[in-house]
């Protein structure tokens, strides 16, 4: 989960450098399109089948996880950047709430504590606002937490089921690419430079892997570590921000990122 951290940090980072020039449409198709060739030629390279007896659950997956994106590009387009972070990554706490009922798993007491200093720690460090005129989009962002939430217990049963990484990723990325598509048709199409490449390839490739990792660690792992885990993303989002953008961590920032950091030791330290 700390590898998808990293990868999606790494894919917020290049959004925000892409979406200087591209739509959110844009963003969510080339994002898509290289995650679904690189698996293709990885499948084909390994003669590997993509029939399944669940295809039913894989198709659920793809398309819940696709709604949730779609609702957070649209929070991201709509809201300020830090408040749709935010309602996103209400995500583990809905999960938390799932997963009695549909995972059959009952984690411990200490697990549900790392999980909301964690969340604690993310509202701190990004502040988020609602205005009234904002009810909509930010009701459609917490959607997407929910969304994505499913999404995760979709992998976590799909694991169950002995469903490889690969082919939960393949169908994913195909969905999310057909739908991508079919929404660019309605918005506006940029042509890509040659100095565009490296950005979109970047977008691509780092969003790839995270995809893959965050996919073997729902699926392996203990499912509210790995959703405390994924708090990771926000505080090395933050790091970049310092990185690249020269930009300036208040003390309560280092705190809040004390925060995550701590729910993600909890969490861990929990299921020893």
């Amino acid at each position: 989960m700390l590898v998808a951290a990293l990868g999606f940090a790494i894919m917020g980072a290049l959004v925000k450098v892409g979406a200087q020039k591209f739509s959110s449409a844009e963003l969510v198709f080339y994002r898509s399109i290289f995650g679904l060739l690189v698996i293709w030629f990885y499948i084909a390279a390994n003669k590997l089948p993509l029939t399944t007896p669940f295809m039913f659950k894989q198709m659920s997956r793809a398309l819940v996880g696709f709604a949730a994106l779609v609702l957070f590009f649209y929070a991201i387009a709509h809201l300020p950047l830090a408040t749709a972070i935010t309602l996103n990554y209400t995500s583990p706490l809905f999960l938390a709430v799932f997963m009695p009922f549909l995972l059959h798993e009952k984690p411990k007491k200490t697990l549900y504590i790392g999980l909301i200093i964690g969340f604690v720690g993310v509202g701190l460090l990004l502040k988020p606002t609602l205005n009234r005129a904002d009810w909509l989009a930010g009701s459609l962002g917490l959607l997407s937490g929910l969304g994505a939430a499913l999404a995760y217990v979709h992998v976590k049963q799909l694991g169950k089921l002995n469903e490889p990484d690969w082919r939960t990723v393949f169908y994913f990325t195909l969905i999310s690419s057909i739908g991508a598509g079919l929404w660019m048709l309605f918005d506006h199409f940029h042509a890509i430079a040659w100095q565009d490449l490296p950005i979109l390839l970047g977008l691509g490739l780092s969003a790839t892997i995270a995809q893959l990792a965050m996919t073997r660690a729902y699926r392996t792992g203990n499912t509210l570590v790995v959703a405390s885990l994924a708090y990771a993303t926000v505080v090395l989002a933050s790091l970049f921000g310092v990185l690249w953008w020269h930009e300036h961590l208040s003390l309560d920032a280092w705190l809040a990122i004390s925060l995550i950091i701590l729910s993600g030791i909890i969490s861990v330290r929990a299921t020893r």
